[in-house]
């Protein structure tokens, strides 16, 4: 009996340790693209960050926003990137990303996982850094995508390349 009791406490210790801290998503949080022809915000964003430094192994990105909450400030542009031929907002309402594996590095650290557009997957290496004060924090990711590469509009309209900055600040669940 004290075997099953004591093997029941080291299997509790070891999930509560083994877990990364869970942050919630606090608001001002900014997602923002940008290239020589456009530049805009996605207003929402949702999801769950598990994040430990010290337990790099079980933290875990799972982020969502709504593509139907771009804003350009410009209603027509707006409504064209929603459309059909860009982001196709009815067919995939959200662009996703889904970390696999988060790695320290000399700067902050990488989130390597598979980023969803339209339905087209792709593995991505987005670097972030990670600032706490507290309670509370705010993670930072600045990266490239390229457009054609998720079948978002035509090819020659606008540049392909579109610089993303993220910030999101987090509570601590």
């Amino acid at each position: 009996m004290k075997t099953i009791v004591f093997s029941a406490l080291l299997f509790l210790t070891l999930s509560f340790s083994s877990t990364a801290q869970q942050w919630k998503i606090a608001e001002g949080h900014n997602i923002a693209f940008s290239n020589s022809d456009v530049a805009g915000v996605f207003k929402e964003l949702s999801g769950s960050i598990n994040f430990d430094p010290s337990n790099l192994t079980s933290s875990k990105f799972v982020l969502k926003i709504n593509v139907a909450s771009i804003s350009t400030g410009n209603a027509l542009q707006n409504k064209h990137a929603k459309g059909e031929e860009w982001f196709d907002s009815e067919k995939h309402p959200t662009i996703e990303f889904i970390s696999s594996k988060i790695e320290k590095t000399e700067n902050g650290y990488t989130a390597t996982g598979k980023l969803d557009i339209r339905g087209v997957k792709k593995e991505v290496k987005v670097p972030i850094t990670f600032v706490k004060k507290g309670n509370k924090g705010t993670f930072v990711a600045k990266f490239s995508v390229n457009r054609m590469d998720y079948g978002v509009g035509k090819k020659g309209d606008v540049n392909e390349t579109l610089k993303i900055n993220a910030t999101i600040p987090v509570v601590k669940k």
